[in-house]
């Protein structure tokens, strides 16, 4: 039995996404985990020949400022759009997915603005797709180091609270409670 036609059985209990906030989600999910395994493959290039590593990086922030806007807009649609009822799960439950919600989003607008600053502390411009963006920028390792730490931290705390959300997201799949269900993951029932 489905609700509106195409999408999975969910309980009264535990109420579906609206479709745009399912699409938002899993684009969001697949460009975010696309963007740390660049991330990650890229600090390893050598920086000889000259500009392959730059080349890179600078596709790596191209991305990350289009994945800043990108969570914005998610972030303004969770906010006229609240998240549906759960009744049927625990408390504690409801609180542990509230919180690692909140922890995945501060993590999501953590990235983008600790690598942002961190560029904006070099003496080289900030390239959008190639193109030099007119902001100010000054050479300052420091402030670099320190923004460079937080974006690593943001990154390596993301990686533990999608591997919790994914584990939580799999355990509901396999209780056949309908938590899945809201986001489009099709019961095997």
């Amino acid at each position: 039995m489905t609700l509106s036609g195409d999408r999975p059985h969910v309980s009264p209990a535990v109420a579906p996404y609206s479709r745009a906030t399912v699409a938002l989600h899993w684009l969001l999910a697949v460009l975010l985990i696309a963007q740390l395994v660049l991330g990650w493959w890229m600090v390893d290039l050598p920086k000889s020949p000259p500009g392959l590593r730059a080349g890179w990086f600078n596709v790596h922030k191209s991305i990350g400022i289009v994945l800043a806007v990108l969570v914005a807009l998610r972030l303004a649609w969770r906010a006229s759009h609240p998240a549906p009822a759960a009744h049927a799960l625990p408390a504690w439950q409801l609180a542990a997915a509230q919180a690692t919600h909140g922890a995945l989003y501060a993590c999501m607008l953590l990235m983008p603005v600790s690598g942002f600053l961190g560029s904006s502390f070099t003496r080289y411009p900030i390239r959008f797709f190639g193109a030099a963006l007119p902001l100010p920028h000054a050479d300052w390792p420091a402030a670099k180091q320190l923004m460079a730490d937080f974006h690593l931290a943001a990154a390596y705390a993301f990686v533990v609270l999608v591997a919790l959300h994914v584990a939580a997201s799999a355990w509901h799949w396999l209780q056949h409670d309908g938590v899945a269900a809201r986001m489009g993951i099709p019961s095997l029932r």
